[in-house]
Parts: structure tokens; C-alpha cells; sequence
């Protein structure tokens, strides 16, 4: 696990190489601190110099760099940028690929002879030996740059789920710039720093981020999920391009039982990968189905190895999973460590944890993942696994009955469809009026969009937004289906495609990523593993929600024997949850403290801001993650000095 970044300045630019290799070297430290090493080249492709000193070649016109966080072959041999044995190709690469073992196997046949234990070295001669096909060969999280010296070009790619990021930007006429995070390429120069209103409207009002490439600054991208990039060292692009999209084929005519036991078999073989590492290793446990299923494949696949277990726990609040989390550690005779934390804790690590997200995010959620990384780190641990992923392809959350619904009645099944509405809403924390707001959300155009989100927010206008700017501007939700999955009739089938790759998991995967990274610390998400999520998406929908509204049906039944019966029950999701709405309403003064700089926002509008603030704190309208929303927003274009 690494922070990867490279740097092809403008032509008529009198680069500061050096400087620009220390900027990057500070900004991504946490990423990797075990090593740091850079490499520059010349328009003809030589390499130049390296971190050791000057090597010959003309004047550098590329830096390529890598600070490492070391996880496989731990030995200096896994120094990057590491360059291939006739020099042709140098590679800079964050992640981990899983199968690198039967990947070596294979090119050793081809008569490739390596000189490390390193996946860096494999991941080097695959691409040197396959090209771009090497892409669809990985298991595993990576985002890379592979320099070709004689095509003269830089190759940058990015998983297919997009668990490892990859920011890029274009600072001035020629220039091409690229980093593992937004705030080391903020630093590069000439990078500008204006605000991207679409993005910044989407996360205001619906919370949405990390949707497509988007990136809440202007002119900065986002590789997408499963694409690719090819620039030229006189600044040319080509892409992104996909070289992956999920396909949505015929539902398998398979069992229900069949279908548990080939889930289980995948799953099972996906944990297995990710264990591979040459340090120690935790499990993120919240309670729930999904990281008790981790922890308990962990435990069967490795019964005899000490299982240490990390979760976040609320005493004396609703949204406290510790009796599950407890009964999960009990019976996987488990290692267990719990983290809480109080208004005061989050008050003052905010700042750190804005900086370190780069980019605002969901709710206080994220503090308490934060805090259970920061608990693994301080316990020795280097590596976790964790249970995301799973609710974006078994249907989690509610059910996303709501496309469920859309598929019926898309195939007339009118009877079926009101009786799978009327079962969902029996179960808790739903309810009929709820899925047929989700389904809006998703169907409905932009205009009567943005009006049902009114609606149901009190009012016909948001008063804490300056519409004003936001008519001018013409600004919308972006659509939540993905424009690269294929349409079809099996909505909730397309919808889950879309949640893995276009909206939904990337935002939650980058939370982690930047969580995990803070504290120097890898984390591992087995639930996102190609055969799984193809094998899951190709089955009948109502294997992943049943006309009685039971969700991740068919996981409940593979992961039977392994997990206790009363979390495979559960009908509850929690998972790390902070009492937010508690603590903010616990420090009003504090809320309202940072929530002045509104009034010198172009975006909001701070006076209706704190009459709805004030309606909330006395009990005239219901606490959301608005609050949230405002008081991150303004932190976060402070931190990074962000112009509206």
C-alpha cells in the first residue's frame, strides 16, 4: 500500500523537480512510510536521475514517485519506482494484487525470470508482457502509472471497484498530473483551486460524492473504476477508457441452494487471497452480516491463527452495536478491541480528519471508522479486512425494493409487486411511503427530482441554498444509474452495477482508503473481488431480496455454519454509527461557532442556514445530515483554501 504520483509540467515551465518530489514526498507520507524513491526522465524517454543522484540523459521533463507502506516482501527489494531489467518500463503502483503468486507461475512459463518476492515485480512483467489485457488478469486493489520508454508514454489504470484512488489534472497548456490523493496534487504547480459547483451541489443536497470522476475542485478528475489513461510526454491523452464494465446477462437457472453454495465457495476462496501478507492482520467488526461473515471466513480458513477484531461501540445509545459485536468475538473465540468516542473527541480531531479525507463526505460515520483504524494501528496491527461492498451486491441497506418494485412492474407483475411492498414495509425502519421516494429518486427527471428531495425536506425550497446561483448555473442531481451499465429489465440487477462502480460504493471506499491511510494502515475488502460481485449480479433478484422482504437472502444461506444464527437474523443494519444527532444537539454553540463562515459563501445562503438550524435545534423541523453537510463543506474549503 502505497501513494503513487507523477508530473509532466508544461513545456515552457522551469521545473523545480526536486521541490516538487519533496511537496509530494510530505503530502503522502502517511501513505508510505517505510520508503520514499522518485525517477525522472527525458524527452526521449532516459531516465535522467532517480533519488540516489543524476544517471545521464537530457534535462527531465517526467518525475515519477512512490512513497511505500510495506506489506509483501518487506525487504528493500520492493523499492519503487521499480524499473524492468532492459529499462524499457518503470512502474509506480499502489495496492496489493492478490493473485500475483499464480500471475508469477504463469510469466515464469512465458520464460520471465524475477528477482524479487514482490507483486510489484509481477504486476511490472505482466504489463510489460500482456499490455493493457494484463488489467482484466488482476485480482486485486491498484491504481498505477507504468512509464514506456520507448513508446514515450505514461499508463495509468485503476481497479476495477475503485478501492485504490487515482486524482489527475491538467496544471497548465501540456502539463499532465497525477496522485493517490487531492491534496498532493493540490500542491503541484499551477494547479488552480476553484470549486466544481455540480459537485459541490450534489454533496450539499443529497450527500452525494464520488460519483463517475467527478471531484469536488474544477479540473480535477477522478479515474474512473475499472478505466485507463494514456498520455504522451508532449502532454497528449488518450481516455479514459473502460476495460471493464460488470455485464448484465439472463439470470443463471440455478437453485437457491446451488446459488448458496457456489456463494459461499466464492466468498470463501476471496478471503483466502486476501490474507496474503508479511504482516499481522485484523478484522473491522461491526456486528453486522456483512463483517461478521469476514471475521468467521477468517477464523475457518485460518482456525488456529489469533483473530483480532477492531470495532467501534456507542454505550447507552441506540446505534451502539456492541451486543453484536460481543456475541460475533465470543464465538469466533476472538481478540477483541473496542474503540467509543465522545462530541469533544470528534470536535477537535475534525480538522485532521477533514484534511486527511481531501474531500467532504456522508455523516460522523466516518470519524468512528476512523477511530477503529486508529485503534488496529496503535495494536500492532498493519493490515484489516472489513465487510464493504457487500450491501452494493447483495442488496442491502433497505432492499433496494425500490428497483426491485421497478422490475416487476416493468414486466406487469402488478399483484407481485404491491405484495413486495406491502411485506418490505413490515420490517423495521421501513415503510411503503419510504421505498416509493427511493424509487423517485432514482426514475424520476432532474426538475420533478430536485422537487420530491423538497418536499420531503419541509418545503418547496431549500432557504440554507442561494437558488439564486443554483438556477443560474442549471444545477441537478446526477443521474444514480451508471451510463456504462447495460439497460435491461432487471433493474435491481443494473441499479447494483451501478452502486459498485458509478455511485454509492466508490465514496465509501475512498472513506476508508483515506481512514486506513491516516494511520498508515492497509485495508482489505474481499467482498470486492471480480468472480464474486460477476457470479452475484447474474443471479434471479429475488435470490438477493425475497417477496418478503428478507435482503441478502442468498448470503444468509451460504454463510450458515459459520456465522451465529442471530446476526444471519438480524433485521437491523447499524454498523460504525455515531449518535450524531446527540452530539450536535449537545453543542449547539459549537455548531453554530462554525457555521458563520456561511456568510461568506456564494453557494449558501447563511441567513436561511441558521433559521433552519435553529428550527432544528428546537424541535420545529427533524435533525438530518444537513448539519453535517454544512459544517464539513465550510471546513473543507477552508483547509484547502477552495474559491468558490
Amino acid at each position: 500500500m502505497c501513494g503513487i504520483f507523477a508530473w509532466l509540467p508544461p513545456p515552457d515551465l522551469e521545473a523545480d523537480f526536486g521541490q516538487v518530489a519533496q511537496e509530494q514526498f510530505a503530502a503522502l507520507a502517511e501513505r508510505g512510510p517505510d520508503d520514499r524513491g522518485f525517477a525522472l526522465f527525458d524527452a526521449q524517454g532516459r531516465l535522467a536521475a532517480t533519488e540516489r543522484g543524476v544517471v545521464s540523459g537530457g534535462p527531465p521533463v517526467l518525475i515519477m514517485g512512490q512513497t511505500r507502506l510495506a506489506i509483501i516482501d518487506l525487504s528493500p527489494a520492493g523499492h519503487q519506482p521499480m524499473l524492468s531489467s532492459d529499462g524499457r518500463h518503470t512502474l509506480v503502483f499502489n495496492g496489493e494484487i492478490y493473485n500475483y503468486l499464480e500471475l508469477r507461475r504463469e510469466l515464469e512459463g512465458a520464460g520471465i525470470i524475477f528477482h524479487t518476492r514482490t507483486d510489484t515485480e509481477v504486476l511490472l512483467a505482466a504489463l510489460g508482457h500482456w499490455g493493457r489485457d494484463a488489467l482484466n488478469r488482476l485480482e486485486g486493489m491498484f491504481a498505477l502509472a507504468f512509464f514506456d520508454a520507448r513508446e514515450k508514454t505514461i499508463f495509468c489504470a485503476r481497479d476495477i471497484f475503485g478501492i485504490k484512488p487515482l486524482y489527475w489534472s491538467r496544471p497548465g497548456p501540456g502539463a499532465f498530473a497525477l496522485s493517490s490523493e487531492l491534496p498532493s496534487l493540490l500542491r503541484f504547480p499551477g494547479q488552480e483551486r476553484n470549486l466544481d459547483w455540480p459537485a459541490a451541489y450534489n454533496y450539499l443536497a443529497g450527500g452525494i460524492t464520488d460519483v463517475g470522476d467527478s471531484c469536488l475542485v474544477a479540473g480535477v478528475r477522478q479515474l474512473p473504476p475499472g478505466h485507463w489513461l494514456k498520455v504522451t510526454l508532449d502532454g497528449q491523452i488518450e481516455g479514459p477508457t473502460p476495460y471493464h464494465v460488470f455485464s448484465l446477462p439472463e439470470p443463471l437457472k440455478i437453485s437457491f441452494d446451488e446459488a448458496a453454495e457456489e456463494t459461499r465457495r466464492l466468498f470463501l476462496k476471496s478471503v483466502k487471497l486476501h490474507l496474503r501478507a508479511d504482516v499481522p492482520l485484523g478484522v473491522a467488526l461491526s456486528g453486522g452480516i456483512d463483517s461478521a461473515s469476514v471475521a468467521s471466513a477468517v477464523r475457518h480458513v485460518q482456525p488456529e491463527a489469533i483473530l483480532k477484531t477492531f470495532s467501534f461501540v456507542s454505550p447507552g445509545h441506540g446505534v451502539s452495536e456492541e451486543p453484536w459485536v460481543d456475541l460475533a468475538a465470543a464465538t469466533l473465540k476472538a481478540e477483541s478491541h473496542k474503540v467509543t468516542a465522545t462530541p469533544d473527541e470528534l470536535f477537535r480531531d475534525l480538522p485532521h480528519l477533514i484534511a486527511r479525507q481531501g474531500e467532504p463526505f456522508g455523516s460522523t460515520s466516518i470519524y468512528a471508522q476512523y477511530r477503529v483504524f486508529k485503534l488496529a494501528r496503535e495494536s500492532g496491527v498493519r493490515v484489516t479486512l472489513e465487510g464493504q461492498g457487500a450491501d452494493e451486491m447483495l442488496a442491502g441497506y433497505f432492499g433496494y425494493t425500490h428497483l426491485r418494485l421497478l422490475t416487476l412492474l416493468g414486466k406487469g407483475r402488478f399483484v407481485r409487486a404491491f405484495k413486495v411492498l406491502k411485506n418490505h414495509a413490515r420490517w423495521p425502519n421501513r415503510s411503503a411511503a419510504g421505498t416509493v421516494k427511493r424509487l423517485g429518486r432514482w426514475v424520476l427527471p432532474p426538475g420533478l427530482k430536485n422537487l420530491g428531495r423538497a418536499i420531503d425536506e419541509g418545503g418547496f425550497s431549500r432557504p440554507w441554498l442561494n437558488n439564486k446561483a443554483v438556477r443560474e448555473r442549471g444545477l441537478a442531481e446526477w443521474p444514480l444509474m451508471s451510463p456504462q451499465v447495460p439497460s435491461g429489465s432487471h433493474k435491481l440487477r443494473r441499479g447494483l452495477a451501478s452502486q459498485l462502480t458509478w455511485a454509492g460504493l466508490p465514496g465509501l471506499l475512498r472513506y476508508g482508503d483515506r481512514n486506513a491511510m491516516t494511520f498508515s494502515l492497509e485495508s482489505r475488502v474481499p467482498f470486492c473481488n471480480r468472480e464474486l460481485a460477476a457470479f452475484l449480479l447474474s443471479l434471479p433478484e429475488n435470490y438477493l431480496v425475497t417477496d418478503e422482504g428478507l435482503t441478502k437472502a442468498v448470503f444468509r444461506r451460504a454463510m450458515r455454519g459459520l456465522v451465529p444464527n442471530a446476526i444471519l437474523e438480524r433485521r437491523d443494519k447499524i454498523g460504525f454509527e455515531t449518535p450524531e444527532k446527540e452530539w450536535f444537539m449537545s453543542r449547539s454553540p459549537w455548531v453554530e461557532e462554525n457555521l458563520q463562515s456561511a456568510a461568506s459563501s456564494k453557494i449558501l445562503n447563511a441567513k436561511g442556514l441558521f433559521r433552519q438550524w435553529h428550527e432544528i435545534k428546537n424541535g420545529r423541523r427533524r435533525y438530518s445530515w444537513l448539519a453535517w453537510r454544512w459544517i464539513n463543506y465550510l471546513h473543507w474549503k477552508t483547509i484547502f483554501r477552495v474559491e468558490e
